[in-house]
């Protein structure tokens, strides 16, 4: 089995009910997850010219997932369900 990292975008407040959706989608994962990840909070980008801050937002990196899958297709389908804030993106993590 391959490893895929799960990038979560889009922020909003949670409800009850995305917080429960929420809950019920990592259930159903529970035996193809390597980690259940971490929503993210406010970051900083480095690059050459200096850094600066990237507040959450509607195009923001706002969490991710790692699961086990045979291969992408297999990976899409298994987060294809996931209750998510705005958009996904699924990349296979390779291999050292």
């Amino acid at each position: 089995m391959k490893k895929f990292v799960v990038l979560h975008y889009g922020f909003e407040t949670p409800t009850k009910e995305i917080e429960e959706a929420w809950g019920k989608w990592f259930a159903s994962i529970a035996d193809k997850m390597v980690d259940s990840g971490s929503p993210f909070k406010q970051g900083r980008e480095i690059s050459s010219t200096g850094t600066k801050d990237l507040p959450l937002g509607m195009d923001s990196i706002t969490g991710y997932t790692i699961i086990s899958a045979k291969n992408l297709d297999d990976a899409v389908e298994i987060v294809k369900d996931c209750p998510m804030i705005r958009y996904l993106r699924v990349y296979e993590a390779m291999s050292m």
